[in-house]
C-alpha cells in the first residue's frame, strides 16, 4: 500500500480525437468561413447573423448588434425550413446564416446540421465572437 499517489498523465482519447475530427469534417463541409469583417459585410448585406453563446457569456462580454440570439438547444426548430416552430426573422431558407459562437467550434456543427436541415448557405464565424470583439467590431452591452 505504500507509496505516493500518482496522478495519471492526460492523454488524447479516443473520444478527444473522434471530436477533432468531427470539427475537421465540419470544417471541410462549410469550406471558407467568414472571418469578423467579412460577418460584418454580410450581415449589412442582409445576412442573419446568430448568436448561439450562452447568457453568461453575453452579460459578461456582451452582445453582437443586429444578431438574433438562440440557444443553441433550440437552433434547429427555429431556424429549419420545415419546423413549425421556424422564426419569422430566419427568412428566405436561401439568405446566408452566420452562427456564432465565442470562439467558432459550436458554430462550425451548428452551421453543418443547419445546411443538412435545408439551410444551404449557413456558416460559422471563424474566431466566434471573441475574433469580432478583437477585430474591434461593434459589441453591444447585454440587456437584461
Amino acid at each position: 500500500m505504500g507509496g505516493a499517489y500518482r496522478r495519471p498523465k492526460p492523454s488524447v482519447t479516443a473520444v478527444d480525437q473522434s471530436l477533432d475530427e468531427l470539427l475537421a469534417d465540419a470544417r471541410a463541409r462549410l469550406g471558407p468561413r467568414p472571418g469578423p469583417a467579412e460577418a460584418a459585410a454580410a450581415l449589412a448585406d442582409g445576412a442573419l447573423l446568430v448568436d448561439i453563446r450562452p447568457v453568461e457569456q453575453r452579460r459578461r462580454d456582451g452582445e453582437l448588434p443586429g444578431a438574433i440570439v438562440l440557444e443553441r438547444t433550440v437552433l434547429e426548430w427555429r431556424l429549419a425550413p420545415t419546423s413549425a416552430h421556424r422564426l419569422p426573422e430566419a427568412g428566405d431558407p436561401g439568405r446566408v446564416v452566420v452562427v456564432v459562437c465565442n470562439e467558432g467550434y459550436a458554430s462550425s456543427l451548428a452551421a453543418v446540421t443547419l445546411r443538412e436541415l435545408g439551410l444551404p448557405r449557413a456558416t460559422d464565424l471563424d474566431g466566434g465572437f471573441r475574433a469580432w470583439a478583437e477585430a474591434g467590431l461593434p459589441v453591444s452591452p447585454a440587456a437584461d
